[in-house]
């Protein structure tokens, strides 16, 4: 399983070190095991809640309100989950592993190790096509030469891709599920069966708990819309990132700094919407460095948008709805090509 460090030295665009530097000098690097401990110890108390009101309640479609707060929950845990894989909770790989561990295969179902790989592979190379594989070709496409090679009904989709981007958030929750599942295999065998081990612990008490205190019907509609509505929060938190940003071509190297900042987008909003974003809404600042704790985003964000208009990089920061304005037109002028 790969793990970001922070990179080294870069000359592009007056250098990544200088900003480095101050970034650590005001000590935003430094690990926040208090808070983490404490948002940590809220999700627990909020799952706990969920659980004693749901079986309290009992046999009814009333059940079904909770899928909203249980999701609410789901996304929290695996926000934690995404922190851990960063390094961002301990200095210590085997603590952040098993914080990982808990939040993402107990408590979310969703695979650690399947997820860290994949999304630092795209930390690595944000937005590159040839490496980044939340902009490999799919279901979606990202590029006009990726829209071109499609045919038949593909085309027909891709050229109306943008219109169908929101319900398909719905089914991501489920989407991450089997793709975790799936990607155990490619895991090496130790952690394969610890990964999956955790996983069944995982789905056995979910569906004690859903057909424990609802009918087979009951449990089932539960089911759907907890995960639609997962999937719905999880997208939304991940889609105002890198969408329509730019792209560098095959082979191009841009450095670090110019890399990370030109491909992300930060989105303005307060606290509530750095709540509901897991602190994503600062992404040019957790792209930059990636092990900083989610806390201290806010506070580095000045540092960072000084450093940019020093050297002369464009910094982009919109609002919440801009920036999903902005990545529903790009996949639209991407699927014209089609």
């Amino acid at each position: 399983m790969s793990t970001l460090v922070e990179p080294g030295p870069d000359r592009l665009d007056g250098g990544f070190s200088p900003l480095l530097r101050q970034v650590r000098a005001a000590g935003l690097l430094d690990r926040r095991p208090a808070w983490y401990a404490g948002s940590i110890a809220s999700n627990l108390a909020l799952l706990g809640t969920i659980v004693i009101a749901m079986v309290i309640v009992g046999h009814s479609w009333w059940q079904l309100l909770f899928a909203v707060p249980l999701a609410l929950w789901s996304t929290r845990s695996s926000f934690v989950g995404h922190d851990a894989g960063h390094l961002q909770i301990s200095r210590s790989r085997r603590s952040n592993r098993w914080v990982g561990l808990t939040h993402g295969n107990v408590l979310t179902g969703m695979s650690f190790g399947w997820w860290n790989t994949k999304h630092n592979r795209h930390h690595s190379h944000p937005n590159d096509v040839a490496r980044d594989p939340d902009v490999g070709a799919g279901i979606l496409v990202w590029t006009p030469e990726q829209a071109a090679t499609r045919s038949g009904l593909g085309r027909l989709w891709v050229r109306h891709q943008a219109v169908w981007f929101i319900p398909l958030l719905f089914l991501e929750g489920l989407n991450l599920k089997i793709s975790s599942v799936a990607g155990l295999a490619a895991l090496p065998a130790k952690d394969r069966y610890t990964e999956a081990g955790l996983l069944s612990l995982h789905y056995a008490a979910y569906l004690a708990l859903v057909f424990g205190t609802m009918s087979l019907a009951q449990g089932l509609v539960f089911i759907a819309l907890h995960q639609a509505l997962l999937g719905l929060h999880l997208g939304s938190a991940f889609a105002p990132n890198h969408k329509g940003m730019p792209m560098p071509d095959a082979g191009e190297s841009w450095g670090h700094l110019r890399n990370q900042v030109l491909t992300s987008r930060t989105v303005r909003g307060g606290r509530i919407v750095e709540w509901m974003l897991g602190g994503l809404n600062f992404q040019v600042e957790h792209h930059l460095f990636s092990t900083m704790p989610r806390a201290n985003l806010r506070s580095a964000q000045p540092l960072v948008r000084a450093y940019c208009d020093q050297v002369g990089l464009p910094y982009t920061e919109t609002g919440l709805w801009e920036s999903y304005a902005h990545a529903l037109h790009y996949l639209r002028t991407v699927g014209e090509a089609a």
